[in-house]
């Protein structure tokens, strides 16, 4: 039992891309390596009017679009029940949908070939706005494999 009180949610990460500035500094902080914060803003703007250039719209309303497609509803967690672990499908919070929606779509833009970071950036948030792109693809294959374990979800905490 701990002896703490439970920690209370940030009430601004409540409602998914409440705010754009939030959104903005969020991925500017999960883009950042080693403390280069000015570095990883100029990568982000960068790719946001590259976005722009190339939709014929808004780049922020790209990069909503593209981390809307890209954060997952339901999710898996392993539960070990007499002696065996069963994968339960369970929702996800909205801090977390966010966190991994941003998490997924940096990550699959640096495994994505091209020249400099902003340009594969864009790529991906182009490719996640309209549906395809590897972020996007692994939000379906967790959403895939929550419904192959929905038999489980009795199991819940």
């Amino acid at each position: 039992m701990p002896r703490r009180p439970t920690i209370a949610r940030k009430s601004k990460y409540e409602e998914p891309l409440a705010g754009t500035a939030l959104t903005i500094d969020q991925l500017t902080n999960k883009l950042m390596r080693g403390g280069k914060r000015q570095l990883a803003a100029r990568i982000l703007e960068d790719a946001i009017a590259r976005c722009e250039s190339q939709a014929g719209r808004s780049g922020v309303e790209v990069m909503e679009a593209a981390l809307r497609n890209a954060m997952p509803l339901i999710e898996v967690k392993p539960k070990r029940v007499g002696g065996s672990t069963y994968q339960i499908p369970v929702e996800v919070r909205a801090d977390r949908r966010i966190s991994l929606g941003m998490r997924w779509l940096i990550e699959s833009a640096r495994k994505r070939n091209g020249k400099s970071m902003s340009d594969k950036l864009a790529g991906e948030f182009m490719d996640a706005a309209n549906g395809i792109g590897a972020a996007v693809k692994r939000r379906e294959d967790t959403h895939r494999m929550a419904e192959a374990n929905k038999a489980f979800s009795h199991f819940k905490w």
